[in-house]
């Protein structure tokens, strides 16, 4: 059989597809351009097709990841807006917008460190950062610290990247949150061995002298003692600097450090303000000597839980207490007491302030007898440990309570907290009436305010943590209706692209009957809890939004 005559028609088709597969030798109209130019055209893409442009072409990689085009967006999206709702940063008849970009540290704010940081700062992974943050993704880790409960409770601090855990068993253990090797330093919180200062009840870091090297904390006792240890990062070691002998006032309940000062609170109640004379050796190692007692104040109306502070400035010293306390209108309420103090010791003045009554609060019997007949004789034993009986009540105390000037914080057991803004003058100290913060679908547990005005809150199960942007939002929080505060809080969720681990970690997580209660803290990357579960096991949780 002869072959079939080859047409010429195919011979054209053939021609045709090759001509379609040449490609045209010559540039795109964005190859010749500089790169200034394609960077200024860049500037006006949003952040969603700018990634995007990273995949098209090496070139195109290298400029959208520019750090001074990531710098200007980081300003547009996250520092402009809390300028524009900050009282005296723009007029009042000025338009928000009019805040334009600019790379005067004053215009920064908080964030004024970055901009110091030159071109070490990578505003790529910044800007990735407070977006994971504004829309609550993190990844998860949880690492377990006691498998049976501990009494007093395990105290956690976390500071610069690492977490500081002390109880009676374990004593004092270090681990850093980044790195391979991430364990750094255990030691006896009793040199002498022998338990003289009992358990350890309350714990705090000094944030004035800490540094990536090292870090000073301090550690109150049952016995009413206290005692200052070292961190050294690099020696990996725990250093025992000084103990104070124990006193007849109670447990150190509570406790803030700034060196050279360190507050006190003790359970009879009594708040005593100390500073200590520090010299340096030949080896250039600071020496502890016996603090001085600069004032010592006895309370009748603080009640748990208590939140310290200590801040210094160029004239004095402000040692300051919030704290629960009876109320006429509404049965509870919260109290701040100032202690202002020269930097020779001599004291200025002491001022109290308690929170304004919100609208429709009623009058309420606070009298003794008057809680003796609606809580029962225990009322004294119950306020104190906050049983479940008086938690219960439609106006209990507060479960937690943060203070970091001028924000305080009070979470409460109906799935709410309370949002006070304290104003502190040379003249005047005012706690505003307390606004209602709804978001939580159950019992709060914890809660704590951070800086640039944000603060983070978990549930009591465990399985729910929100964060929360307070800074000047007053007026959204109307205590006289339940407004929608989607737009002030996020739910914290597992990362998309979470996995192993991380996802079993979630999953013990939301397992309500496997998680009762923790602590809470937050740096600039992450979140930490302490996790209590029902069989007694205690866990450090990690939320990573890095």
């Amino acid at each position: 059989m002869s072959k079939r005559a080859r047409d010429n028609t195919e011979d054209v088709q053939d021609s045709s597809r090759l001509q379609k597969r040449v490609r045209p030798n010559q540039a795109d109209r964005l190859s010749i351009l500089s790169d200034e130019l394609l960077l200024r055209a860049l500037s006006f893409l949003p952040t969603s097709d700018l990634v995007s442009c990273e995949r098209l072409s090496r070139r195109l990689k290298t400029l959208t990841t520019d750090s001074q085009l990531w710098k200007a967006l980081f300003y547009d999206r996250f520092v402009r807006p809390r300028a524009s709702r900050i009282p005296g940063i723009r007029h009042k008849h000025q338009n928000a917008k009019s805040l334009h970009y600019s790379s005067r540290m004053s215009r920064w704010l908080n964030d004024e460190h970055l901009v110091r940081g030159g071109q070490a700062t990578n505003w790529k992974s910044q800007y990735k950062l407070r977006h994971n943050w504004s829309r609550g993704s993190a990844s998860i880790t949880e690492t377990e610290v006691a498998g049976h409960p501990s009494i007093p409770p395990l105290l956690v601090r976390l500071h610069d990247e690492v977490v500081i855990v002390a109880d009676a068993e374990h004593g004092l253990r270090a681990w850093a949150l980044k790195g391979e090797d991430r364990h750094i330093a255990t030691a006896n919180l009793h040199p002498d061995h022998n338990n003289r200062h009992g358990s350890p009840t309350s714990m705090a870091v000094d944030m004035t002298v800490s540094s990536p090297i090292q870090m000073n904390l301090s550690i109150g006792f049952t016995d009413g003692s206290f005692s200052i240890y070292t961190l050294h990062r690099v020696k990996k070691t725990f250093t025992h600097r000084y103990s104070h002998a124990h006193s007849s006032n109670g447990t150190v309940s509570a406790i803030a450090y700034s060196s050279p000062y360190l507050l006190t609170m003790t359970q009879e109640p009594r708040l005593s303000l100390y500073s200590f004379d520090q010299e340096t050796d030949s080896n250039k190692i600071t020496v502890f000597g016996a603090p001085r007692l600069l004032s010592s104040l006895k309370s009748h109306t603080a009640y748990p839980p208590l939140s310290l502070a200590l801040r210094i400035v160029a004239s004095h010293i402000t040692a300051s207490i919030a704290y629960a306390m009876p109320s006429w209108l509404s049965r509870w309420s919260v109290g701040l007491q100032e202690l202002r103090i020269n930097l020779d010791g001599t004291t200025l003045d002491s001022r109290l302030a308690s929170a304004t009554p919100s609208p429709g609060a009623t009058p309420s019997n606070w009298t003794e007898s008057g809680m003796e007949q609606l809580y029962g004789s225990g009322f004294n034993d119950a306020l104190s440990q906050k049983t479940p009986e008086i938690l219960a009540t439609p106006s209990s105390m507060p479960t937690a309570l943060s203070y970091n000037h001028p924000y305080l914080l009070t979470s409460h057991p109906d799935n709410t907290l309370t949002l006070y803004v304290v104003t502190s003058t040379a003249d005047d100290l005012e706690i505003g009436p307390g606004n209602r913060l709804w978001g939580h679908t159950s019992s709060v547990s914890g809660a704590y305010i951070g800086d640039r005005g944000k603060a983070v809150s978990v549930s009591t199960k465990g399985n729910e943590l929100r964060v929360w942007e307070l800074e000047g939002r007053r007026t959204l929080y109307d205590t006289r209706r339940r407004v929608n505060h989607e737009h002030v809080s996020v739910q914290v969720h597992p990362d998309e692209g979470t996995h192993g681990n991380q996802n079993r970690a979630w999953d013990v997580l939301s397992k309500r009957d496997e998680v009762s209660k923790g602590w809470i803290a937050f740096d600039e990357e992450k979140v930490v809890l302490l996790r209590e579960k029902m069989h007694g096991a205690q866990a450090v949780v990690v939320y990573d939004f890095t």
